[in-house]
């Protein structure tokens, strides 16, 4: 299934990919009110905002592979990705719009 996501990067495969923009998207958006979860490679803690820390967190987004390195990549739009159901997107600060693309973060 990994090659239905191009990687990025030459020789990167999606699991390396989607783990190297889950850390620079915390990087660059620090904080720990959203967790960010692209199942099965990874989930972050970033946005600032209240700290989440045990159970469910304030605000959580989750989408496939795909759509993350799409949205990452600049490919898609938030908007469009909610709109068509590619991102369940859940709580106070979720909407990640204002921080995607990331641009010149991976790559």
């Amino acid at each position: 299934m990994e090659a239905a996501v191009p990687p990025y990067r030459r020789g990167v495969s999606t699991r390396e990919e989607v783990k190297a923009s889950l850390a620079a998207f915390a990087a660059a958006v620090p904080g720990r009110s959203v967790e960010i979860r692209v199942p099965p490679y990874g989930a972050v803690q970033a946005v600032p905002g209240g700290a989440h820390r045990r159970g469910t967190p304030r605000a959580l987004v989750e989408c496939d592979a795909r759509t993350w390195l799409e949205l990452v990549r600049g490919e898609l739009t938030w908007a469009d990705a909610v709109a068509a159901g590619r991102v369940e997107a859940s709580g106070e600060r979720s909407d990640l719009s204002e921080w995607l693309p990331l641009r010149g973060a991976i790559g």
